[in-house]
Parts: C-alpha cells; sequence; structure tokens
C-alpha cells in the first residue's frame, strides 16, 4: 500500500473518528472506503464536459463565414479587456 498524508477540517476529522468508532474499524479504512465509491460511481462520470453540451447543441462550428483563427489569433480579443 501506498502513504497519502492530507489535511481535512477539525470538523471533518472529528467526524471521521466517529464514523470509524460507530463500525469498529480504521480511520484510514473509512477514507479507503468513500475514496473506493467516489472513484467507481458511474453517475459522478455521466456528467458532460462544455465540449459535450456545445456539440449537443450544434454551436461548434456553427459560423459559416469567421476567421478560421478565431479562436487561437490573439488579435481577434483586441478591445474585449475589462480597463
Amino acid at each position: 500500500m501506498t502513504t497519502l498524508t492530507l489535511k481535512i477540517p477539525e470538523t471533518m476529522a472529528a467526524e471521521l473518528a466517529s464514523e470509524a468508532k460507530e463500525h469498529s474499524v480504521s480511520k484510514s479504512e473509512v477514507v479507503r472506503s468513500a475514496l473506493d465509491e467516489y472513484l467507481h460511481n458511474p453517475e459522478r462520470k455521466k456528467e458532460p464536459s462544455a465540449y459535450d453540451v456545445a456539440k449537443a447543441l450544434g454551436v461548434i462550428g456553427c459560423i459559416k463565414d469567421g476567421p478560421e483563427d478565431l479562436s487561437t489569433n490573439p488579435k481577434h480579443m483586441e478591445g474585449f479587456s475589462r480597463g
């Protein structure tokens, strides 16, 4: 196993200790279980990215006569500062 050190708020540390004691397991076991559940939760991975949403809405590539370098050339952003 690998050791991981992290900082958590005092309230979370108290909840962690209470949970471990209630279930007669170590705090490490509670953290491993919670992390495993988080990493392997298929619902968490279903959230689409901004790109996926834009693609689904059909807004990517919807401007036909714009400059080809609109998203990469800084000259197109001139005049859009907060100053």
